[in-house]
């Protein structure tokens, strides 16, 4: 494909390294340091503005794919508007396809949502997909991490095996999970494993379980404690990510909210919508003020402030004065190992959600749900197989499926089903499959 990208700020820069071994990539950026550092990359950088019509129009012959990554939501509107209606005008051009990053909630409502009435394919928040993750991992306790497949068919769940956790020593095939669920993969230090049952657990693995939702209610059980009655939970930063969060939360009956922002007025501005939760004027890194708020009872800290250091130190010190569990924000992407390194329990990124999005339309045919884990070393994807495809109508054990990779889940219909080495995969049927990097590209084959 012919991609052009508009930003090269951490989400354009990390799209453009996705994309660029297979696709002819063009980079428009207009300061110059983030241009330097996209030069890095096998793509041609222009400078200057990208929604500049007369930029646009001298390279958007043949382009499959706009996105605009801009930090302003009315500029990367601008730019897929015009490249619509530059490549509608031209006789003999295709129509390119339009994705635009956006934040303001006049916009949008939803984190993934079509606006293609006004030239926008798909308009994607960042910010709201966050706030939509992490509420997700509210509702699961002992969780690290929560992704939705096959339109709530499937659900994916992280869970870190503490050193104190009763499974440590005990093999796979001790674990008391319900036949629908599956272990599909293990991290453990730079290590990813597809465990068999006789692989044994040890402390600081994290472990992807997949399944249907509704047996998954019950792995806090397994992997952790049980849900307290009521989750208190303390959030730092009222910035867009912490508001869409707290509205998210705010009428969960089961939940004790409290708020940290430091602007006064956004403090009053907040306090309007918000009606269950406590909103104090403050400073997230006052130490008084945490002690006061007694921070040491809290399930959960959330730290999603727009500076990623602050964010680091409201973790830390939440964790050293006791906090259960801490989240912490980090919108640049070396961070996120660093983050949970020094002992923060999850560090999450509005960039992966763009990134997701973005490259699910650019991968391949069938493609309905792609999820990056651990720092891109690993996605899941849902594909849905056409009578096409290769692997339909073939045991699985018949089937030469790439190492690092293993199929979780088939969802059928009404039916979710862990296939075995017997099973068929038909035309129509959903497939979730972990997948290593390395592996992604031969998998492709199956389902063209």
């Amino acid at each position: 494909m012919k991609v052009i990208i508009i930003g090269a700020g951490e989400v354009g820069y990390h799209i453009a390294k996705a994309l660029s071994p297979e696709n002819d990539v063009i980079i428009i950026e207009k300061v110059e340091e983030a241009a330097r550092r996209a030069e890095e990359l096998d793509v041609l950088v222009i400078e200057g503005n990208g929604a500049n019509a007369e930029i646009l129009s001298q390279i958007l012959q043949g382009t499959d794919l706009l996105v605009a990554m801009t930090g302003v939501d009315e500029v990367n509107i601008v730019a897929c508007m015009t490249a619509k209606l530059i490549t509608r005008s031209k006789q003999g051009w295709k129509e390119i396809k339009t994705i635009a990053r956006v934040s303001n909630p006049d916009y949008v409502d939803s984190p993934v949502t079509s606006r293609a009435q006004v030239g926008v394919d798909l308009m994607i928040c960042p910010e709201l997909a966050l706030a939509s993750e992490v509420a997700e991992i509210l509702s699961s306790p002992s969780a690290i991490d929560v992704e939705m497949f096959a339109e709530g068919k499937v659900k994916m769940t992280e869970f870190a095996i503490s050193p104190e956790s009763k499974l440590v020593g005990k093999e796979m095939q001790d674990l008391e999970l319900a036949d629908c669920c599956i272990v599909s993969a293990v991290f453990r230090d730079h290590e990813i494993i597809i465990p068999h049952g006789n692989d044994i657990i040890k402390a600081n693995d994290r472990m992807v379980v997949v399944g249907k939702p509704e047996a998954m209610e019950n792995l806090s059980n397994v992997f952790g404690s049980k849900v307290p009655h009521r989750n208190k939970v303390l959030i730092i930063g009222c910035g867009a990510v912490g508001f869409y969060l707290a509205k998210l939360i705010d009428k969960d009956e089961n939940v004790d909210l409290k708020l940290i922002e430091y602007s006064r007025s956004r403090c009053i501005e907040v306090a309007e919508t918000l009606e269950n939760a406590l909103i104090l004027n403050g400073d997230g890194t006052d130490l008084n003020l945490l002690r006061e708020e007694n921070i040491e009872n809290m399930d959960v800290v959330i730290a999603v402030t727009d500076s990623d250091e602050k964010n680091l130190l409201c973790s830390l010190l939440g964790k050293q004065l006791g906090a259960k569990k801490v989240i912490a924000r980090a919108d640049r992407s070396d961070y996120l190992p660093l983050f949970e390194m020094v002992g923060i329990d999850m560090a999450v990124s509005p960039r992966e959600a763009t990134v997701n999005e973005v490259l699910k339309l650019t991968m391949g045919k069938g493609i309905q749900t792609l999820t990056t884990i651990e720092g891109e070393k690993a996605e899941i994807i849902e594909y849905t197989a056409s009578e096409s495809s290769k692997i339909v109508g073939k045991p699985l054990n018949k089937v030469k499926f790439p190492r690092g990779a293993l199929i979780n889940m088939v969802v059928r219909g009404k039916d979710t089903i862990v296939p075995r080495g017997d099973f068929v995969i038909k035309d129509h049927d959903r497939v979730v499959i972990f997948s290593m990097a390395s592996a992604i590209s031969e998998i492709e084959k199956f389902f063209r």
